[in-house]
């Protein structure tokens, strides 16, 4: 136990909780989005998934990192803008239509990566580019600190800037004011001229966008390659965090960075004679026990509610 404590304890752990943090925090912000505009998007996974390999391609045959993170980029609305088309104009139901996307990345991925590459595993044989770390001047410099936030990758930094955007633009703008609005309530939105289905497109652009972004942290960051089911879950992990956050970014950032914990606390007990099944299992038992509490908080708390309007109708009466 000593031994375990004594890695955890560290620098280096809580430098890998932030890295590993960063692609759950993209797919929370990435469902939060859509949510608010009255769409779930579970489409998230397969999302990441498509993102990832296409920035990994793109990359080693240009030998541009930037055009392998557009074309990836381009990926993701893309994706996005495709589960808009079907659920919002035809009326699909959104969670077939969700699950059916999640499984065509499943096996779409592989089945490129074997055309390009010869390998149903992985790209390694490609010469693809990764995104650089970045050392911060001055903060690199400070004890602890230093190592744990100077050092991380380009995403990293870009999934904090990300939290703040996304509640800038839900709650100080204009665009921010009509997804909300739609989500809430689409008839009294378009009762004053707005299109409820425009708002929802660019809604689902914009998700899909935040989840191109955990895809290719994974594959261009994290790791310098494609391999299969290589997200593993986090798309969903992330939409999680979303809820356990009821909505709120930066609650919903929170949540990420349990989970992050979890996944890092995974990879450091490795190094001991724990079962590799019970490792694997971590973050997912991670996710059901957040969920858990969030649900009896939640309960708690309608519970709360409606006996404070029970007081106040007594009162009245």
């Amino acid at each position: 136990m000593y031994e375990i404590l004594s890695v955890i304890f560290t620098a280096r752990f809580l430098a890998g909780v932030f890295r590993l943090t960063t692609p759950i925090v993209f797919a929370s912000m990435s469902c939060l989005i859509a949510k608010k505009a009255g769409v779930r998007n579970i489409t998230i996974e397969g999302t990441m998934l498509c993102s990832a390999l296409t920035g990994v391609i793109v990359s080693a045959f240009t030998q541009n990192v930037w055009l392998g993170l557009a074309a990836g980029t381009v990926a993701g609305i893309g994706i996005g803008l495709f589960l808009g088309y079907f659920h919002i104009l035809m009326d699909t139901d959104i969670w077939l239509t969700g699950i059916a996307i999640n499984q065509f990345a499943n096996g779409f991925t592989v089945f490129v990566m074997f055309l390009v590459t010869g390998d149903k595993g992985s790209t390694s044989v490609l010469p693809s580019l990764t995104v650089p770390n970045i050392e911060i001047p001055l903060i690199k410099e400070i004890p602890l600190i230093g190592s744990v936030v100077s050092g991380q990758s380009l995403f990293t930094y870009l999934a904090v800037i990300l939290i703040v955007f996304i509640y800038i633009l839900l709650y100080k703008t204009p665009l921010g004011l009509r997804i909300r609005a739609v989500g809430e309530y689409s008839l009294a939105a378009e009762s004053v001229g707005e299109s409820p289905h425009r708002i929802k497109l660019i809604a689902l652009s914009l998700s899909g966008l935040c989840a191109s972004f955990g895809g290719m942290f994974m594959s261009m960051s994290y790791s310098s390659r494609f391999v299969r089911d290589m997200v593993a879950g986090r798309g969903f992990i992330g939409i999680a965090a979303e809820s356990m956050g009821g909505g709120r970014p930066v609650a919903a950032a929170a949540a990420s960075l349990f989970f992050g914990l979890a996944d890092s606390l995974a990879n450091v007990l490795q190094s001991f004679s724990v079962p590799s099944e019970l490792l694997l299992a971590i973050p997912y038992l991670a996710t059901i026990v957040g969920l858990v509490f969030y649900s009896a908080r939640k309960q708690n708390e309608e519970k709360r509610r409606i006996e404070k309007n029970l007081r106040r109708n007594e009162n009245g009466h």
